[in-house]
């Protein structure tokens, strides 16, 4: 299950230029479109609203259109129009991605790995003692990034306090959220609860017991770095700590994605993605859905490091 956040309908500046994918089978992209939403979309009563709009849609003409990318964009909107899910969505892609299910994100995000340095693009020592961490794109999966995190938080384990910033990271494996708070924690800790539709199970994430490289700690300061484009596993990982105590947030509201989202291949350059399942914060007994994660010190995002800093010198 993955939290990933992919803008929907972006694309890259090479790819802009190029001519976008034609579609030449819309009512069966929508068609397949609203039997997923059925199937899997985490509020059942939602799905089946969301299905009757899209085939409404298509009856009315509304998606009488010949590029794979306008679809997108239409189909978006109307996906989002009922309960403002933004983890809901028909993502196109400029370059045909794999069939299957998960294989279009997978794809994009491979593309970012190497160039983002696994995901941790900037490590730094700052005045008095104090590292800063930055984590973007994403938080990828986790077999692919333990070891340049493992890498990094053991190097800034010897801070005397710690800045994480992740005012540009767009979301990604909450199993990579459970790893990163276990750098920052003593104890094995209950971190989220996360409710899947399928099989209605309640799948409950903690903090290991044991990492690889040394921990920061739970006794050192620890400030969170937000911004509008936090989204998704990056929410969870402030919120998380957040709700926990352990650190403090510095910023702006994120964009308040909460409900993680399965990928589905419905055309070449189409991926259908649909809310799987919700988080529940063992100490909220809620989530950011919608509301964003409320910074404990609001600021400009731009101005959140100056401002984090401050709060350390005290």
């Amino acid at each position: 299950m993955t939290t990933t956040e992919l803008t929907p309908n972006s694309s890259t500046p090479s790819a802009s230029a190029s001519t976008p994918a034609p579609v030449t089978d819309v009512p069966a992209v929508v068609d397949e479109t609203a039997r997923l939403l059925t199937e899997h979309y985490v509020f059942p009563d939602v799905a089946e609203q969301l299905a009757a709009l899209l085939r409404r849609r298509l009856a009315e003409g509304a998606y009488d259109v010949e590029s794979a990318e306008e679809l997108g964009g239409l189909v978006t909107a109307d996906l989002q129009s009922v309960n403002g899910d933004l983890h809901l969505y028909l993502k196109y892609h400029p370059e045909q991605v794999p069939q299957g299910q998960g294989e279009a994100a997978e794809a994009a995000m491979r593309r970012d790995f190497d160039a983002s340095l696994g995901g941790v693009p900037r490590v730094q020592l700052l005045e008095g003692g104090t590292a800063l961490l930055e984590l973007a794109p994403f938080l990828f999966p986790l077999p692919w990034s333990a070891e340049p995190l493992s890498a990094a938080l053991t190097l800034v384990a010897r801070a005397d306090a710690l800045i994480l910033d992740l005012r540009g990271n767009r979301g990604g494996d909450p199993d990579t959220v459970a790893f990163v708070c276990s750098y920052l924690l003593d104890e094995r800790t209950h971190l989220n609860t996360m409710y899947a539709r399928v099989g209605d199970r309640y799948d409950q994430s903690w903090s290991l017991p044991h990492v690889p490289g040394a921990r920061f700690g739970s006794t050192k300061p620890v400030h969170v770095l937000t911004g509008p484009r936090t989204f998704s596993a990056a929410e969870e990982l402030a919120y998380d700590l957040q709700q926990l105590g352990r650190a403090t947030v510095v910023g702006e509201s994120t964009r308040g994605g909460a409900h993680p989202r399965e990928g589905w291949t419905v055309h070449p350059n189409l991926e259908a993605a649909i809310p799987v399942g919700r988080s529940i914060n063992p100490v909220s007994e809620t989530n950011w859905e919608g509301t964003g994660v409320l910074p404990d010190v609001p600021c400009p995002a731009p101005d959140a490091l100056d401002r984090a800093l401050a709060l350390i010198r005290g």
